[in-house]
């Protein structure tokens, strides 16, 4: 079973590798772009009610 810190983790790693992903995407796929937005709307949600500091790490800035 997964305690705090490791969803914490795998939570800011996940949010990290979506964020290289909308960065990357955003220009020629608007579609796949607003689905991935979505999830990174989610991930930052659940993060900031763990109490976790968006600010540093946080590429979108949305």
């Amino acid at each position: 079973m997964s305690n705090g810190a490791d969803i914490i983790k795998d939570y800011i790693s996940e949010l990290s590798r979506i964020q290289n992903w909308m960065i990357a995407i955003k220009s020629s796929n608007l579609d796949v772009y607003n689905s991935m937005h979505d999830r990174y709307l989610e991930l930052k949600v659940t993060l900031t009610s763990l109490g976790v500091n968006l600010a540093e790490i946080d590429k979108i800035k949305e």
